[in-house]
C-alpha cells in the first residue's frame, strides 16, 4: 500500500475571541457548520462547509466567529506529503471545496462525532481518508492507490456492509478490472479474498470478546447466514466458531 501521510483529526468550534498561534505542523481547518474568519500571514478568509483553509508549518494565523460553528482540524506533517501535493496547498491556503471533497469531510465529522474526545476516528480509518482527501483538494484527479487506501479503510470500518467487487470498485470510482489489478499488484491478492479476511478477523475478535449467538455474528460480520462462517472458518483454519470460541475464552482465563 501507499504510504500514509502523519496525521491527527479532530473537531473543534471558535468562538469570539481572537488568538494567534503557530506550530511546527501544517493544518487544514474544514468547516462542517457555521462560519469563522481565519487570517493566516496577513491574509484573511471566510470559511465555511464549502470555503477551507489550509496553514503551513510556522505560519502566524489566527480565527474568530460570531456564530456557532463546527470543523474538521486535521495536523498534518508536511514531510509526510508527496512534494506535488504539498506545494499545491501552500499555493491555495483557501481553497474551495468541491462536492466530492465536502462529502469526505462531512463523512469523517460524523465519524470523529461518533468517538470519544480523546480517541477520534479508527486510524485504519483516517488513514485511508488522509491520502483522498489530500488528493481530492491538490490534485486534478485522486490518484488511484489514494482511493484503494480509502476503499480498504472503510471496509475494515464496516465489514459486514453488503459489499460486492462492484460496489467495491464503485465506492473507490474504479473500474472493476482497475480494482482487481489495484488488490493483485499492492496485496497480492483478490478483492473478494481481501474481503473474506476481513469478515472472518472481525468474527473472530467478536467470537473471542463477546457474547452473541453466532448465528447474529455471522450476520453482522457480512455471513449470508451461520454455515457460510462455518465452512469459511474451516477452510481458512480448519476450525469451526463453536471451537474457536471455546479455545479463545480457554487463553483468556
Amino acid at each position: 500500500m501507499p504510504s500514509t501521510p502523519t496525521a491527527d483529526l479532530h473537531l473543534r468550534s471558535y468562538d469570539r475571541v481572537r488568538e494567534s498561534d503557530r506550530h511546527d505542523f501544517a493544518q487544514l481547518v474544514l468547516p462542517l457548520s457555521g462560519t469563522l474568519l481565519l487570517e493566516i500571514e496577513g491574509r484573511q478568509g471566510r470559511l465555511d462547509p464549502v470555503h477551507a483553509a489550509f496553514v503551513a508549518p510556522g505560519a502566524w494565523h489566527s480565527q474568530v466567529s460570531r456564530a456557532p460553528n463546527q470543523s474538521v482540524i486535521l495536523d498534518l506533517d508536511l514531510a509526510s506529503v508527496t512534494p506535488e501535493t504539498a506545494g499545491r496547498l501552500i499555493e491555495r491556503p483557501f481553497p474551495q471545496l468541491g462536492a466530492a471533497a465536502r462529502k469526505l469531510v462531512e463523512f469523517m465529522g460524523i465519524m470523529a462525532s461518533q468517538q470519544p474526545a480523546a480517541q477520534g476516528p479508527a486510524p485504519a480509518l483516517l488513514q485511508g481518508w488522509v491520502p483522498l482527501l489530500l488528493d481530492t483538494l491538490a490534485l486534478d484527479t485522486p490518484r488511484p492507490l489514494s482511493r484503494l487506501s480509502a476503499l480498504m479503510a472503510r471496509i475494515e470500518a464496516d465489514p459486514g456492509h453488503p459489499w460486492t467487487t462492484d460496489t467495491m470498485a464503485a465506492s473507490a470510482g474504479l473500474s472493476v478490472s482497475r480494482l482487481h489489478a489495484l488488490f493483485r499488484d499492492e496485496c497480492d491478492t483478490s478483492p473478494h479474498a481481501w474481503l473474506l479476511a476481513q469478515r472472518l478477523a472481525r468474527a473472530r475478535t467478536w467470537l473471542a470478546q463477546s457474547d452473541l449467538p453466532i448465528a447474529e455474528l455471522a450476520l453482522r460480520a457480512g455471513f449470508s447466514e451461520q454455515s457460510a462462517l462455518t465452512r469459511a472458518m474451516r477452510q481458512a483454519s480448519g476450525e469451526t466458531p463453536a471451537a474457536y470460541r471455546r479455545r479463545a475464552r480457554a487463553r483468556s482465563l
